[in-house]
């Protein structure tokens, strides 16, 4: 039998849950995708399936195959489609990652133009602060502010974004503005990360960088988090610049310490390691590079 007839009736199994819906899926009989999955574990000498009269579930071997074999059988998909089609735009569907701050007020935004540009593209747009596993997420483009640490990855720079240092207006009047870096000891700075990231803010002085140790009453693993604590008068905050927006044009949010500030974030388009890239990938990567250096 067809290795390859036998891993389309796997993957549909798989993805439609059972032997009768995989018929459904593939116009075959359901004998037929029974004996595909039966040929496929006699090569493999492996179960892929746990049977019973009412459900049909991947075992460990099979889960183990599925992860592997179905990023194969996308990139071919793909493959096909790019030398089959005869225009120019993309279609089908891009997953990407972004923090959820800078997702919300960078790239929510622009996602109008993208489809409108491409009107075949299905975007999933995921949105959080934590830094996701691209390949295990199936993430084909992620969207960084700030270092990447994957050497395996591809990463393209496409702007930067200073820090800030910012704090409400009723919480100065309340505590004071520190003049310098050392004088944040004395203040309420609030915290973004886990309990196992230092809480060092990043300064430059005369005698060149230095760091300064903080603490405060809160901490959150959200940048949105901090921001709205800060914006209420709470305490003093460090940001990227891009994760303020508008509210620094607010006249009750105010800069601090400018002249001690010098540390900026890259921001960043990075695709998982895989041998061959999509099309719409590549286009897409295309688009926000140009759409972000020029927001930015």
């Amino acid at each position: 039998m067809d290795r390859f007839h036998e891993l389309g009736a796997f993957i549909a199994v798989v993805e439609s849950g059972g032997f009768s819906a995989a018929a459904r899926r593939t116009g075959e009989s359901q004998p037929a995708v029974s004996k595909a999955i039966a040929a496929l574990e006699k090569r493999l000498g492996v179960a892929l399936f746990n049977r019973s009269t009412r459900s049909v579930t991947l075992t460990d071997q099979g889960q183990r195959y599925y992860d592997r074999t179905k990023p194969l059988v996308d990139e071919m998909d793909d493959a096909d489609s790019e030398l089959t089609s005869s225009t120019q735009t993309v279609s089908g569907l891009i997953r990407i990652g972004a923090a959820s701050t800078f997702g919300r007020l960078h790239i929510l935004p622009l996602i109008p133009d993208l489809l409108s540009l491409n009107p075949g593209l299905q975007v999933d747009l995921v949105l959080s602060d934590t830094v996701r596993d691209m390949v295990e997420d199936r993430i084909d483009l992620a969207i960084r502010v700030g270092p990447v640490d994957e050497p395996d990855a591809v990463v393209r720079r496409v702007a930067i974004t200073p820090l800030v240092c910012v704090g409400a207006g009723p919480y100065f009047e309340r505590r004071g503005i520190p003049k310098t870096p050392a004088e944040l000891v004395e203040h309420n700075c609030l915290l973004y990360g886990g309990l196992t990231e230092a809480a060092n803010w990043p300064f430059v002085g005369r005698e060149g960088r230095f760091s300064v140790p903080v603490r405060g009453n809160l901490r959150s693993n959200s940048v949105e988090t901090i921001r709205a604590a800060v914006l209420a008068g709470v305490g003093i905050g460090l940001f990227a610049k891009v994760s303020l927006a508008d509210e620094l044009r607010h006249p009750d949010v105010i800069t601090i310490l400018e002249d001690f500030m010098s540390d900026v974030r890259d921001i960043s388009l990075v695709w998982p390691k895989r041998r061959f890239v999509p099309a719409r990938v590549r286009q897409v990567t295309d688009f926000f590079a140009e759409a972000i250096a020029r927001r930015i």
